[in-house]
């Protein structure tokens, strides 16, 4: 039989945390996502118009969206979108609306109208083997907040106040408690913040 001071317990390896749901969103520093009518003007300025074949800066997107399944996003946001240039996303983009969604041909196999509780939508899209979940626009995240789904929030906030429009951040039913993770600056003033959702 063996001496049990010499042979301690074995501790479980650390827990290494994959967050299976995140959002990555740019604020003023007022934080504010949009203007009141929607427009992300002030966001858009912090490019410089440049591509991202001309050197622009991402800000960490690239990292963060190889690691998306899909995105999960309102109505607005998604109508937003399909006013730039160019679809910005390769993966499958999961719009949460009750009414029926115009969805362009070009955009076919592409974009997906859901509805239904956040707790539904995970579910249904994990059936998929949709697991690590981009959530995008103001009143997704806080749904999601509030219900207790989201594991991790980027927030990169732009020197500049705009005073009032669409904020990131919406009534709660309770605290919500964050770990912080990682702060970074970047030139021209913007800093992003990453926090993980303490359980």
């Amino acid at each position: 039989m063996r001496d049990l001071k010499l042979f301690p317990p074995r501790r479980p390896p650390a827990r290494v945390h994959t967050p299976r749901r995140s959002a990555f969103l740019g604020t003023s520093l007022d934080g504010f996502i949009a203007r009141k009518d929607g427009g992300i003007d002030f966001l858009e300025a912090a490019g410089g118009g440049a591509t991202a074949e001309e050197g622009a800066e991402d800000f960490g997107y690239a990292v963060f969206i190889a690691r998306i399944d899909a995105l999960v996003m309102g109505r607005a946001s998604f109508e937003k979108v399909l006013t730039f240039d160019a679809w910005p996303y390769e993966r499958p983009v999961f719009v949460l609306t009750h009414r029926p969604l115009d969805v362009p041909g070009r955009l076919a196999g592409k974009v997906e109208a859901m509805s239904g509780a956040p707790g539904e939508v995970v579910a249904a899209l994990e059936t998929r083997g949709l697991v690590r979940l981009y959530i995008d626009g103001g009143k997704t995240v806080q749904s999601f907040l509030d219900a207790g789904l989201l594991d991790e929030i980027t927030v990169t906030r732009l020197p500049v106040l705009i005073g009032e429009g669409i904020p990131l951040f919406g009534p709660l039913r309770k605290d919500v408690h964050l770990r912080h993770v990682a702060t970074r600056a970047f030139p021209g003033g913007l800093v992003q913040s990453t926090y993980e959702i303490a359980r």
